[in-house]
Protein backbone atom coordinates (compact mmCIF):
# COMPACT_ATOMS: atom_id res chain seq x y z
CA UNK A 1 0.00 0.00 0.00
CA UNK A 2 1.07 3.44 -0.81
CA UNK A 3 1.78 5.30 2.10
CA UNK A 4 3.53 8.20 3.81
CA UNK A 5 5.45 8.12 6.89
CA UNK A 6 4.23 9.81 10.10
CA UNK A 7 7.28 11.92 10.91
CA UNK A 8 7.63 13.51 7.50
CA UNK A 9 9.16 16.47 5.94
CA UNK A 10 7.39 19.93 5.64
CA UNK A 11 7.20 21.63 2.23
CA UNK A 12 9.79 24.12 3.61
CA UNK A 13 12.36 21.33 2.57
CA UNK A 14 10.99 22.01 -1.39
CA UNK A 15 12.85 24.43 -3.08
CA UNK A 16 13.04 27.69 -2.34
CA UNK A 17 11.00 28.56 -5.22
CA UNK A 18 8.11 26.69 -4.77
CA UNK A 19 7.71 27.55 -1.45
CA UNK A 20 7.61 31.54 -2.86
CA UNK A 21 5.41 30.66 -5.72
CA UNK A 22 2.63 29.21 -3.32
CA UNK A 23 3.11 31.97 -1.02
CA UNK A 24 2.43 34.51 -4.07
CA UNK A 25 -0.22 33.04 -5.12
CA UNK A 26 -2.03 32.13 -1.92
CA UNK A 27 -1.82 36.00 -1.06
CA UNK A 28 -3.24 36.83 -4.07
CA UNK A 29 -6.54 34.32 -3.36
CA UNK A 30 -6.22 35.89 0.32
CA UNK A 31 -6.44 39.73 -0.67
CA UNK A 32 -10.09 39.09 -2.60
CA UNK A 33 -11.14 36.10 -0.09
CA UNK A 34 -9.90 36.33 3.31
CA UNK A 35 -11.20 33.28 4.23
CA UNK A 36 -9.80 29.78 6.09
CA UNK A 37 -11.12 26.84 3.50
CA UNK A 38 -11.76 23.61 5.50
CA UNK A 39 -10.95 21.26 2.14
CA UNK A 40 -9.90 21.97 -1.48
CA UNK A 41 -11.29 19.78 -4.22
CA UNK A 42 -9.96 19.19 -7.74
CA UNK A 43 -12.55 18.41 -10.56
CA UNK A 44 -11.29 16.02 -13.40
CA UNK A 45 -12.30 15.74 -16.85
CA UNK A 46 -15.97 16.31 -17.61
CA UNK A 47 -17.09 17.52 -13.97
CA UNK A 48 -16.57 20.83 -14.01
CA UNK A 49 -20.67 21.20 -13.33
CA UNK A 50 -19.75 20.01 -9.57
CA UNK A 51 -18.90 23.88 -9.47
CA UNK A 52 -21.83 24.93 -10.15
CA UNK A 53 -23.08 24.06 -6.34
CA UNK A 54 -20.39 25.94 -4.92
CA UNK A 55 -21.99 29.71 -3.48
CA UNK A 56 -18.67 31.25 -4.83
CA UNK A 57 -17.30 34.26 -3.54
CA UNK A 58 -14.22 34.56 -5.80
CA UNK A 59 -12.96 32.92 -8.98
CA UNK A 60 -9.40 33.06 -10.06
CA UNK A 61 -8.73 31.91 -13.90
CA UNK A 62 -5.63 30.02 -13.82
CA UNK A 63 -3.99 32.58 -16.32
CA UNK A 64 -4.60 35.42 -13.62
CA UNK A 65 -2.40 33.87 -10.84
CA UNK A 66 1.82 33.92 -10.86
CA UNK A 67 2.96 30.33 -11.75
CA UNK A 68 0.08 28.23 -12.43
CA UNK A 69 -0.07 26.21 -15.26
CA UNK A 70 -3.05 26.66 -17.32
CA UNK A 71 -4.97 24.06 -18.39
CA UNK A 72 -5.12 23.26 -21.85
CA UNK A 73 -7.51 19.25 -21.92
CA UNK A 74 -10.53 19.46 -23.26
CA UNK A 75 -13.40 19.44 -20.42
CA UNK A 76 -10.98 21.55 -18.33
CA UNK A 77 -12.23 25.16 -17.71
CA UNK A 78 -9.07 26.22 -15.66
CA UNK A 79 -9.87 28.60 -12.65
CA UNK A 80 -9.97 28.59 -9.02
CA UNK A 81 -13.38 29.17 -7.66
CA UNK A 82 -13.52 29.89 -3.65
CA UNK A 83 -16.67 30.06 -1.49
CA UNK A 84 -18.98 27.54 0.66
CA UNK A 85 -20.61 24.00 -0.36
CA UNK A 86 -22.76 22.94 2.06
CA UNK A 87 -22.20 26.09 4.21
CA UNK A 88 -18.59 24.51 4.64
CA UNK A 89 -15.97 27.02 2.89
CA UNK A 90 -14.17 25.27 -0.04
CA UNK A 91 -11.26 26.26 -2.18
CA UNK A 92 -12.11 24.07 -5.78
CA UNK A 93 -9.54 23.66 -8.71
CA UNK A 94 -12.09 23.48 -12.23
CA UNK A 95 -10.31 21.20 -13.88
CA UNK A 96 -6.54 20.59 -14.01
CA UNK A 97 -3.41 20.01 -15.73
CA UNK A 98 -1.34 16.95 -16.68
CA UNK A 99 2.11 15.77 -17.39
CA UNK A 100 1.47 15.56 -20.97
CA UNK A 101 0.59 18.93 -21.56
CA UNK A 102 3.97 19.59 -21.19
CA UNK A 103 4.67 20.88 -17.14
CA UNK A 104 7.17 20.48 -14.41
CA UNK A 105 6.31 18.33 -11.23
CA UNK A 106 6.83 21.58 -9.70
CA UNK A 107 3.75 23.34 -11.36
CA UNK A 108 1.69 20.23 -11.94
CA UNK A 109 1.41 20.10 -7.77
CA UNK A 110 1.77 23.69 -7.03
CA UNK A 111 -1.88 24.00 -6.75
CA UNK A 112 -1.99 21.44 -3.70
CA UNK A 113 0.87 23.10 -2.57
CA UNK A 114 -1.42 26.63 -2.75
CA UNK A 115 -4.48 24.64 -1.37
CA UNK A 116 -2.39 23.85 1.55
CA UNK A 117 -1.19 26.87 1.98
CA UNK A 118 -4.33 28.75 2.47
CA UNK A 119 -5.19 26.49 5.23
CA UNK A 120 -7.26 23.54 4.07
CA UNK A 121 -7.30 20.24 6.14
CA UNK A 122 -8.47 17.92 3.45
CA UNK A 123 -8.61 17.21 -0.28
CA UNK A 124 -10.89 15.59 -2.17
CA UNK A 125 -9.71 14.22 -5.42
CA UNK A 126 -11.75 13.41 -8.49
CA UNK A 127 -11.06 11.83 -11.81
CA UNK A 128 -12.56 10.31 -15.05
CA UNK A 129 -10.72 7.09 -15.46
CA UNK A 130 -11.31 4.23 -17.53
CA UNK A 131 -12.29 0.97 -15.83
CA UNK A 132 -10.09 -2.24 -15.63
CA UNK A 133 -12.20 -4.52 -13.19
CA UNK A 134 -14.73 -6.39 -15.20
CA UNK A 135 -17.26 -5.99 -12.55
CA UNK A 136 -17.08 -2.19 -13.10
CA UNK A 137 -19.77 -0.93 -15.31
CA UNK A 138 -19.64 2.64 -17.29
CA UNK A 139 -20.99 5.67 -14.46
CA UNK A 140 -19.82 3.58 -11.57
CA UNK A 141 -17.82 5.48 -8.87
CA UNK A 142 -14.69 4.21 -7.68
CA UNK A 143 -13.28 5.46 -4.42
CA UNK A 144 -9.58 4.67 -4.73
CA UNK A 145 -7.75 2.98 -1.53
CA UNK A 146 -4.52 3.16 -3.39
CA UNK A 147 -2.87 3.44 -6.50
CA UNK A 148 -0.02 2.35 -9.30
CA UNK A 149 2.11 5.15 -10.06
CA UNK A 150 3.46 4.12 -13.76
CA UNK A 151 4.73 7.85 -14.31
CA UNK A 152 7.57 6.69 -12.70
CA UNK A 153 7.76 10.15 -11.04
CA UNK A 154 7.63 11.23 -7.98
CA UNK A 155 7.11 14.60 -6.22
CA UNK A 156 10.06 16.53 -5.31
CA UNK A 157 9.35 15.87 -1.42
CA UNK A 158 8.12 11.91 -2.26
CA UNK A 159 11.30 11.35 -4.02
CA UNK A 160 13.59 11.57 -0.92
CA UNK A 161 11.29 9.33 1.12
CA UNK A 162 11.07 6.01 2.13
CA UNK A 163 7.42 4.64 1.81
CA UNK A 164 7.54 1.31 4.33
CA UNK A 165 4.27 0.26 5.46
CA UNK A 166 5.12 -0.95 8.85
CA UNK A 167 5.75 2.99 9.84
CA UNK A 168 3.13 5.09 7.28
CA UNK A 169 0.27 5.43 7.17
CA UNK A 170 -1.97 5.40 3.91
CA UNK A 171 -2.12 8.39 1.34
CA UNK A 172 -6.09 7.75 1.07
CA UNK A 173 -7.28 8.27 4.18
CA UNK A 174 -8.85 4.90 5.23
CA UNK A 175 -11.75 6.76 7.47
CA UNK A 176 -12.97 9.04 4.18
CA UNK A 177 -12.65 6.15 2.13
CA UNK A 178 -15.19 4.19 4.08
CA UNK A 179 -17.34 6.93 4.48
CA UNK A 180 -17.22 8.25 0.92
CA UNK A 181 -18.64 4.09 0.07
CA UNK A 182 -21.12 4.24 2.55
CA UNK A 183 -22.85 7.84 1.87
CA UNK A 184 -22.82 5.96 -1.84
CA UNK A 185 -25.12 3.35 -0.13
CA UNK A 186 -27.00 5.62 0.88
CA UNK A 187 -27.40 7.41 -1.78
CA UNK A 188 -28.20 4.39 -3.63
CA UNK A 189 -25.69 4.23 -6.39
CA UNK A 190 -22.66 1.76 -7.24
CA UNK A 191 -19.52 2.45 -5.74
CA UNK A 192 -16.52 0.38 -5.65
CA UNK A 193 -12.76 0.43 -3.27
CA UNK A 194 -10.23 -0.36 -6.18
CA UNK A 195 -6.71 0.84 -6.81
CA UNK A 196 -5.94 3.59 -9.40
CA UNK A 197 -3.11 3.27 -12.13
CA UNK A 198 -1.81 6.27 -13.19
CA UNK A 199 0.17 6.99 -16.62
CA UNK A 200 1.23 9.44 -18.49
CA UNK A 201 -1.24 9.31 -21.40
CA UNK A 202 -2.41 11.20 -23.70
CA UNK A 203 -2.80 7.85 -25.57
CA UNK A 204 -5.47 5.33 -24.30
CA UNK A 205 -3.69 2.03 -23.87
CA UNK A 206 -3.75 -1.15 -26.30
CA UNK A 207 -5.32 -4.15 -25.63
CA UNK A 208 -2.16 -5.79 -24.03
CA UNK A 209 -1.49 -2.66 -21.76
CA UNK A 210 -4.95 -3.23 -20.68
CA UNK A 211 -4.52 -7.11 -19.45
CA UNK A 212 -0.97 -5.79 -17.83
CA UNK A 213 -2.86 -2.97 -15.84
CA UNK A 214 -5.17 -5.56 -14.82
CA UNK A 215 -2.50 -8.52 -14.20
CA UNK A 216 -0.69 -5.93 -11.43
CA UNK A 217 -3.82 -5.15 -10.13
CA UNK A 218 -5.15 -1.94 -11.27
CA UNK A 219 -8.68 -1.59 -11.04
CA UNK A 220 -8.86 1.83 -13.19
CA UNK A 221 -6.79 3.41 -15.28
CA UNK A 222 -5.97 7.59 -15.56
CA UNK A 223 -3.58 9.96 -15.54
CA UNK A 224 -3.50 12.19 -13.30
CA UNK A 225 -4.15 12.14 -9.53
CA UNK A 226 -1.12 10.02 -7.90
CA UNK A 227 1.21 13.11 -7.97
CA UNK A 228 -1.50 15.34 -6.31
CA UNK A 229 -1.93 12.83 -3.87
CA UNK A 230 1.54 12.31 -3.02
CA UNK A 231 1.93 16.06 -2.41
CA UNK A 232 -1.11 16.57 -0.24
CA UNK A 233 0.28 13.49 1.95
CA UNK A 234 3.74 15.12 2.31
CA UNK A 235 1.77 18.43 3.50
CA UNK A 236 -0.26 16.39 6.39
CA UNK A 237 -3.63 16.42 4.17
CA UNK A 238 -6.30 13.71 4.73
CA UNK A 239 -6.96 12.76 0.94
CA UNK A 240 -9.89 11.34 -0.68
CA UNK A 241 -9.81 10.27 -3.95
CA UNK A 242 -13.15 9.52 -6.25
CA UNK A 243 -12.99 8.31 -9.60
CA UNK A 244 -15.84 8.23 -12.75
CA UNK A 245 -15.45 4.47 -14.33
CA UNK A 246 -15.91 6.35 -18.04
CA UNK A 247 -15.98 3.14 -19.88
CA UNK A 248 -14.38 -0.52 -19.22
CA UNK A 249 -11.78 -2.04 -20.97
CA UNK A 250 -12.51 -5.50 -22.63
CA UNK A 251 -9.39 -6.46 -24.69
CA UNK A 252 -11.75 -9.57 -26.17
CA UNK A 253 -14.21 -7.06 -27.55
CA UNK A 254 -12.59 -3.61 -28.07
CA UNK A 255 -14.11 -0.60 -28.99
CA UNK A 256 -12.67 2.51 -30.09
CA UNK A 257 -12.75 5.16 -27.09
CA UNK A 258 -12.01 8.80 -27.89
CA UNK A 259 -11.72 11.70 -25.45
CA UNK A 260 -15.08 13.44 -26.20
CA UNK A 261 -17.14 10.09 -25.46
CA UNK A 262 -15.11 10.04 -21.98
CA UNK A 263 -15.96 13.92 -20.95
CA UNK A 264 -19.66 12.67 -22.33
CA UNK A 265 -19.32 9.80 -19.87
CA UNK A 266 -18.24 11.49 -17.21
CA UNK A 267 -20.56 13.98 -17.14
CA UNK A 268 -23.89 11.86 -17.47
CA UNK A 269 -22.48 10.39 -14.05
CA UNK A 270 -21.15 13.80 -12.64
CA UNK A 271 -24.88 13.41 -10.66
CA UNK A 272 -23.44 11.43 -8.26
CA UNK A 273 -20.57 13.18 -7.43
CA UNK A 274 -22.66 16.49 -6.81
CA UNK A 275 -24.55 13.90 -4.70
CA UNK A 276 -21.46 12.64 -2.46
CA UNK A 277 -18.92 15.28 -1.96
CA UNK A 278 -21.26 17.92 -0.52
CA UNK A 279 -22.59 14.88 1.82
CA UNK A 280 -18.37 13.71 2.24
CA UNK A 281 -17.74 17.38 3.50
CA UNK A 282 -20.81 18.21 5.99
CA UNK A 283 -20.08 14.41 7.51
CA UNK A 284 -15.95 15.65 7.80
CA UNK A 285 -16.89 18.91 8.81
CA UNK A 286 -19.22 17.22 11.64
CA UNK A 287 -16.75 15.16 12.67
CA UNK A 288 -13.95 17.84 12.76
CA UNK A 289 -16.22 20.23 14.92
CA UNK A 290 -17.32 16.91 17.20
CA UNK A 291 -13.13 16.71 17.73
CA UNK A 292 -12.86 19.81 19.12
CA UNK A 293 -9.78 20.54 16.95
CA UNK A 294 -8.16 17.02 16.99
CA UNK A 295 -8.27 16.58 13.61
CA UNK A 296 -5.01 16.16 11.64
CA UNK A 297 -3.80 19.56 10.66
CA UNK A 298 -1.62 20.23 7.90
CA UNK A 299 1.90 20.69 7.94
CA UNK A 300 2.65 22.70 5.23
CA UNK A 301 4.59 25.80 6.21
CA UNK A 302 5.69 27.86 3.30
Amino acid sequence: MAVVEEDKPDLRRLPEAAARHARQVAEIVRARWPVRPAAGLILGTGLGRLARQIDVDATFDYADLPHLPRSTAIGHRGRLVCGRLNGIPIVAMEGRCHFYEGYSLGQLTLPVVVMAALGIETLVLSNASGGLNPRFESGDVMVIEDHINLMFWRTEIASRQCYRGDRGRPIYDPVLTAEALRLARRHDFAAHPGVYVAVTGPNYETRAEYRFLRRIGGDAVGMSTVLEAQTAAHCGLRTVGLSIITNVARPDSPHVVCPEDVIAAAESAEGKLRLLIPSLLSQISSTANDAKGMAPKSRCRV
